[in-house]
């Protein structure tokens, strides 16, 4: 990468808003083994937008609990820890995505795309003996970021790789690097690291593609996450080339992507979870 394309990759990153700080905590308290539902309710209290967006979706019919709910620590009762962090960090990146962009990448379509495959990386966590459900949920979500920063930043770019890309049926991250010279991949990695994200996840990111894919559970779960997502149109952020799994990531996970798509047996529930969380923003 020349130094002229770092800079204006780096500007670009900096372009991007910071993490709230409340969402941050949250990621804090995940990776406290002492961690008690009472600190998350606390962080989240802080948080007046926060709160009430959780609420909301809480309390949407796609939960049909038994009665409205009033406080997150309820929420945490009637749905659980894990539900309400991973709600939390969803409505986070929710917010960081910009209602417009030059390129014309359709943000809503994108948003459905990394919610299912969060959803899909969560679910194959379970079967991998170093993947940690919520960071593989983290990850899946926040693995096609760097098409927003190319959107907003780069945006003629970024639509001239999505021609390229739908023209000849390639890999968008390959029409990128042939474009501009890197790929999503590198952007969104430097995104999650200006985050302060952990350093495996921003990893995951920044190595989930072409040579340069790394053998760990994280990066299996979401490649394979990413694939599925795309096979089965739950969204769409710009690319629906649908790779076989690598080698090594197939061992890791027991098949080929059609033997690991069959075992997850009927994902519905995952895509309509994600179409909840999508409306977040554009029914504020």
């Amino acid at each position: 990468m020349s130094p002229e394309l770092s800079l204006k990759l780096a500007a670009a990153v900096d372009g991007m808003p910071a993490f709230p700080k409340s969402v941050q905590k949250i990621l804090e308290l995940t990776r406290d083994v002492d961690c008690t539902p009472k600190d998350l309710v606390e962080v989240i209290d802080k948080d007046p937008v926060l709160m009430l967006k959780i609420l909301k979706v809480v309390n949407s019919a796609y939960y049909s609990l038994p009665k409205q709910i009033t406080s997150i620590g309820h929420a945490v009762v009637f749905l659980g820890f894990n539900t309400i962090k991973n709600l939390a960090l969803s409505i986070a990146a929710i917010g960081m995505l910009p209602k417009h962009n030059a390129a014309g990448f359709e943000i809503q379509n994108y948003l459905l795309h990394s919610l299912s495959t969060a959803g899909i990386a969560k679910r194959l966590a379970d079967r991998v003996d170093d993947a940690d459900p919520m960071d593989c949920f983290i990850a899946g979500l926040l693995h096609d970021f760097g098409k927003v920063v190319f959107a907003q930043f780069m945006p003629d770019e970024f639509r001239a790789a999505l021609q390229i890309s739908k023209g000849n049926g390639s890999s968008l991250h390959l029409a990128l690097r042939q474009e501009i010279g890197a790929d999503h991949a590198e952007v969104g990695a430097m995104l999650v690291e200006k985050w302060r994200f952990p350093r495996d996840l921003i990893d995951t990111i920044r190595y989930q593609y072409g040579p340069e894919i790394r053998d760990t559970g994280m990066i299996a779960c979401v490649f394979a996450a990413n694939q599925i997502s795309k096979r089965m149109d739950f969204g769409f952020a710009g690319n629906a080339c649908v790779e076989e799994l690598p080698a090594i990531l197939a061992a890791r996970l027991g098949g080929s992507l059609d033997e690991v798509q069959a075992s997850l047996g009927d994902l519905t529930s995952i895509f309509e979870e994600a179409r909840v969380f999508s409306r977040l923003e554009s029914e504020a």
